[in-house]
């Protein structure tokens, strides 16, 4: 009778569990494209993506709306995110004290544990007041509003990332630095942000993804019209809450139910190469190091 081997048994176990991980994925995939792509039978994929009617109604299902108003709401929160969340992870890396680090970093952590749905009316009563008396609005209900608390949700992931990619620049390029003469901007600058370059892009990355898929605090800000966003300063819908919002009232299996599976496609597939592409750069940026 062979002999009990935990370290083989707790190997089988992790490997169970990586391998349910991937089936639970390709089961949503399937699950997804399955319901969705039948609706490519009787609309062209080219007129839902860049067309610009939706009437569920007459059964015209244009999407290009709600992509535009998806990708200015991501735009409009990484602009503001972007800056903020590197200058933290510049302070929290390589000028804070270890007391402001042990408090600020669990802050940061604290930041993404928050439901979306207490941003989001947070969101409602403070940003959205504030933008309607700012800009003199009907309603302060914009793109602009919901921009502004996607970049407070992405900032953690932004700041976290982007921090840890500093600290394994090894610590011969910082001394090398001063050894030339340059100042601590000067090796920030010059030497630490290119080093780390591959790392901080990847947290930007996953911090789109992040910000592209948010539904609750969006739906609550954005205004929710089914009209071509012409700037930041007007309502919109984008393809998350747009699914939010009609598939209660869609049919099973309906053209109007599969129109809205194939809403949820769009950002799916552009967060899963997103992802791909953020970890490859995370496992470049270690390896370089190494």
């Amino acid at each position: 009778m062979g002999r009990f081997e935990p370290e083989k048994m707790v190997g089988r176990v992790l490997m169970l569990f990586s391998i349910t991980a991937v089936v639970v994925l390709l089961l949503i995939m399937l699950f997804i494209f399955n319901a969705g792509l039948p609706l490519f039978t009787k609309v062209g994929v080219l007129d839902f993506l860049f067309g610009t009617r939706w009437v569920p109604s007459k059964d015209v299902y244009g999407a290009f709306q709600f992509i535009v108003a998806a990708f200015m709401v991501t735009f409009g929160a990484l602009l503001i995110a972007v800056p903020l969340g590197l200058s933290c992870a510049i302070f929290l890396s390589e000028i804070a004290p270890r007391w402001a680090k042990n408090i600020v970093r669990p802050a940061i952590e604290l930041l993404a544990g928050i439901p979306s749905i207490i941003y989001g009316v947070f969101a409602l009563v403070i940003i959205v007041n504030a933008a309607h008396i700012t800009f003199n609005l009907a309603t302060g209900e914009t793109i602009l509003a919901a921009s502004i608390i996607l970049s407070i949700m992405v900032l953690p992931i932004i700041i976290s990332i982007s921090q840890d990619a500093i600290e394994a620049v090894p610590r011969l390029y910082r001394e090398g630095s001063y050894a030339m003469g340059a100042t601590d901007w000067q090796t920030i600058h010059r030497v630490l942000l290119p080093a780390a370059s591959q790392g901080i892009v990847a947290g930007v990355i996953l911090g789109m993804g992040r910000a592209i898929g948010e539904t609750m605090a969006v739906v609550l800000v954005i205004g929710n019209v089914e009209k071509f966003p012409t700037g930041f300063l007007v309502p919109g819908e984008t393809l998350t809450s747009a699914i939010l919002l009609e598939m209660g009232e869609a049919v099973v299996n309906s053209l109007h139910y599969r129109a809205l599976f194939c809403l949820g496609i769009v950002p799916f597939v552009f967060v899963l190469v997103l992802s791909v592409l953020s970890s490859r750069l995370i496992s470049r940026n270690h390896e370089r190091f190494e």
